[in-house]
């Protein structure tokens, strides 16, 4: 799916009024029709709704959707900060049609001091919409600091209110503080960053019926990830096949008190679907990994830390979980990625190493994968100020030394040499556990070896990874989930994907 910044989202909307004879006041119905469908479904144990709506066209939408959901059984109240002002001109039809309601409140209010809103109501958020383009001030700051400090269970219409589309304004910024946001037809980039994203609670994205002939011919470079495009790029298991046919991996990591780390990644790349699985390591993880992983073969490579990394042309390397800062490791790693031409998936103390001299990331093979998590990526890169500056160094970075780079962080970001930027929507935070890297390396390795191209095993590894994540968070809560379970949930996953390629 495409992420459309606010001014093409303003042009989709544009193009749909003028290519599919349909009035923006009909757009909005559609809209609110939307909004209030979601809602009248999903808050049936609460009777009463607290509708707060701007001059725009977002405030429109909440007075369209307040006329809907009264019609529904909802016991409907609205308030606007100033009835004198002027409403755009959809916005004014809907407030005069909800005027016309005599069970439907709608009041002017400098503050919600005055009213008391009990446990049963719910209150929505329609005062900006995508159009804003400064941080709230005045009365709107105000109002949003008072009902972000009560404890109703609080939706936005389409973005919550202060919050920018595609940026971010400054660290005080005062913005709604949703439990939903009902997003209209696509997502949008200030979702998917930790700045930002914290305000918007789950996100539920909401078809409108705005015009596909726009959404194909428009370009972006930023993108979700979402099942459409993993079912493209998956491809089952073909019945006549050896373990020949699904590549060769060879896992470098461990070394002494850090053998886990290996043993993580290997299983991993054992579950993905590797044909054959090598684990490369020192001496001291020997029993550890042939206990642990049977199915997996073992390379010395080393006594207590890995001291020379042979070079296969016919295998593929995830180089880096546990393989500590040794420098006799520091000097096997540099010299082979002198001397090795293929894609590496490269993460952790492969990194940190890296990371001592700028010059030694010209070693890197070209459309190589690397997997930094924040402070990973400022070692190797440099400071900045939020992650959309990371973001866009990243990028910036990713083409310069031709490589892959995968942003870890809540919504995991793919940057591709190109510049193209994926976000991943899959995961959650029971991923914040030692290990959890480990893993999304060996899957990586995993899925380059057979066959996937980096691009899509970029793609493919990293919603992997989240989704049996999610998995796991409903099976064992995320305080409680190991990376061990998030390996075990890889084959529910893909029997999932499996069954939708099923040709009936």
């Amino acid at each position: 799916m495409k992420i459309f910044t606010a001014e093409q989202i303003r042009q989709w909307d544009g193009f749909t009024i003028s290519h599919e004879s349909i009035t923006s006041l009909k757009l909005m119905e559609r809209a609110a029709l939307a909004l209030a469908g979601w809602i009248s479904e999903n808050c049936k144990n609460y009777t009463r709704l607290a509708l707060f709506c701007g001059h725009g066209n977002n405030g429109g939408d909440g007075f369209a959707a307040a006329r809907i959901l009264y019609t529904k059984g909802f016991d409907v109240e609205v308030f606007v900060p100033d009835l004198k002002a002027e409403f755009s001109e959809d916005a004014s039809v809907n407030l005069q049609r909800l005027k016309d309601f005599s069970g439907i409140s709608v009041r002017e209010l400098n503050g919600t001091e005055e009213y008391s809103f009990d446990n049963e109501t719910v209150i929505v958020d329609a005062l900006f919409g995508t159009g804003l383009s400064r941080p709230l001030d005045g009365i709107y700051k105000k109002l949003v600091t008072e009902i972000n400090g009560k404890d109703n269970v609080k939706i936005s219409v389409d973005i919550p209110s202060g919050l920018s589309a595609d940026t971010i304004f400054t660290d005080d910024t005062v913005v709604f503080k949703a439990d939903y946001t009902l997003s209209l037809q696509c997502w949008k980039k200030s979702f998917l960053h930790p700045e930002t994203g914290k305000y918007t609670g789950k996100v539920v994205v909401l078809e409108i019926g705005l015009s596909p002939e726009f959404q194909k011919q428009e370009q972006s470079e930023n993108y979700v990830v979402d099942e459409r495009v993993i079912s493209r790029i998956f491809k089952p298991r073909e019945e006549f096949s050896h373990k020949g046919t699904y590549g060769k991996v060879t896992i470098v990591g461990g070394s002494y008190g850090k053998i886990g780390a290996a043993v993580l990644s290997t299983k991993a790349a054992l579950k993905t679907g590797a044909g054959l699985t090598f684990t490369l390591a020192p001496d001291c993880g020997y029993m550890i990994l042939q206990t642990a992983c049977p199915e997996a073969m073992f390379i010395k490579g080393g006594d207590e830390y890995i001291e020379n990394i042979d070079n296969e042309e016919n295998s593929m390397y995830g180089i880096g979980p546990g393989l500590g800062i040794h420098e006799k490791t520091r000097k096997a790693l540099l010299a082979f990625l002198k001397g090795y031409n293929n894609p590496v998936v490269l993460d952790a103390d492969a990194l940190n190493m890296l990371s001592d001299k700028q010059e030694n990331l010209k070693y890197i093979p070209g459309k190589s994968i690397i997997t930094p998590h924040p402070k990973e990526f400022e070692r190797l890169f440099g400071s900045t100020a939020n992650s959309f500056e990371r973001l866009e160094l990243a990028r910036k970075k990713a083409g310069e030394l031709n490589i892959y780079i995968v942003l870890k962080d809540h919504h995991t970001q793919i940057v591709t040499p190109e510049g193209k930027v994926f976000y991943n929507i899959t995961g959650n935070a029971g991923l914040a556990k030692g290990g959890s890297g480990d893993i999304l390396t060996g899957i990586l390795t995993s899925l380059l070896a057979q066959g996937y191209s980096v691009e899509e095993t970029c793609l493919l590894g990293v919603w992997l990874h989240g989704k049996a994540a999610d998995l796991a968070a409903e099976k064992y809560a995320k305080e409680s989930m190991l990376p061990t379970d998030v390996i075990n949930e890889l084959g529910n996953v893909f029997a999932e994907l499996n069954r939708k390629k099923v040709k009936l």
